[in-house]
């Protein structure tokens, strides 16, 4: 599949995004330290869900495919995601001891504390069932978040849904999202991480994430460049505070950021590709999509929480007029 087959796709702007969906909590106003947060306020969480919500304020139709607790955090994070217009019909409650993940977070820069809560997590009870009702020859780009690798059966899941996207021709991309504490080793993180990105179009993770695919953080950078010459179309691998590379089978470019005062460190990865996925599918060249992502990435971490930070058009275009990309 080439990129121009990939981006004529993408401009149907009909997403699937699979995987973690949870109830994040953020201690109010912010700067406040958790020990002495009296306030808290609610956002729907999770790298699926978050991505889901930015590319359905930037204009998309958006399913998702996740497994909600059978409780009032259940209840709430399907609500919440209905409120942006995200469409739950293809998620599945379990019963039991499962909840949705929960995440108590701080709006502030340095040393941000984040507790997340996610033994038993509701998300990785996804199954293959839950992919085998699913329809992708319905959607234009199936987007897959690498923490629905970590266990079974969710796992499965995920692989499944990349042999139903290979076989209906839907671009498939993975964020890696590598969260260490739900594996059981990085020795298998990386040989499956290493399984499913071979077999994506689009690939986006940063340095760790790709060392980790690579069996070694000082080899993610070639091991990036080695995949791009396999099936991945595109591959982005993103520097923090340096930029980002992308790379092609027939460029590479290095994109800078838009720097601005921060309120909070978390939530720029899932706007990232929120931004970059919605730049391609409204006919934007890569590096253009690119630049999207990082603004995208830059104006949500200057807000409260993640999902309902997330821009729309018009806040990207404010953006866009007091704010410039960095040199490299």
């Amino acid at each position: 599949m080439t990129i121009e087959i990939i981006t004529a796709q993408l401009k149907h702007k009909r997403f699937v995004s699979i995987g973690r969906a949870g109830l994040d909590f953020y201690a109010e106003p912010p700067g406040t330290e958790m020990e002495d947060a009296t306030n808290f306020s609610a956002h729907v969480g999770g790298s699926a869900a978050n991505i889901a919500v930015a590319l359905s304020k930037l204009g998309s139709q958006v399913d998702i495919i996740t497994c909600f607790s059978n409780d009032a955090v259940g209840r709430s994070v399907a609500k919440k995601l209905n409120n942006f217009g995200i469409d739950t019909s293809n998620c599945r409650v379990v019963g039991g001891e499962a909840r949705n993940t929960l995440a108590v977070v701080e709006t502030r820069l340095e040393n941000c504390q984040s507790v997340i809560y996610r033994r038993g997590a509701a998300d990785l009870e996804m199954s293959i069932d839950d992919i085998e009702a699913y329809n992708f020859e319905t959607v234009s780009g199936v987007i897959l978040s690498g923490t629905a690798l970590a266990i079974e059966p969710s796992r499965a899941a995920i692989f499944r849904a990349i042999e139903k996207a290979r076989a209906s021709n839907v671009p498939i991309i993975i964020d890696i999202d590598y969260r260490p504490y739900t594996w059981s080793s990085t020795e298998e993180a990386q040989a499956v991480y290493a399984d499913a990105i071979s077999q994506c179009n689009i690939v986006i993770g940063n340095d760790v994430e790709f060392g980790v695919a690579a069996g070694d953080y000082k080899q993610g950078f070639s091991y990036a460049t080695k995949l791009i010459t396999g099936s991945p179309d595109i591959v982005i691998f993103k520097k923090g505070e340096l930029g980002s590379t992308t790379l092609t089978k027939g460029k590479s470019f290095d994109t800078g950021i838009f720097k601005v005062q921060a309120l909070k460190p978390t939530g720029a990865g899932d706007a990232f590709m929120g931004g970059f996925i919605s730049g391609l599918a409204d006919g934007m060249d890569l590096k253009g999509a690119v630049i999207q992502g990082s603004a995208s990435a830059a104006i949500v971490v200057t807000r409260v929480a993640c999902s309902s930070a997330m821009p729309n058009h018009q806040d990207i275009a404010k953006f866009y007029q007091s704010n410039i990309l960095s040199p490299l």
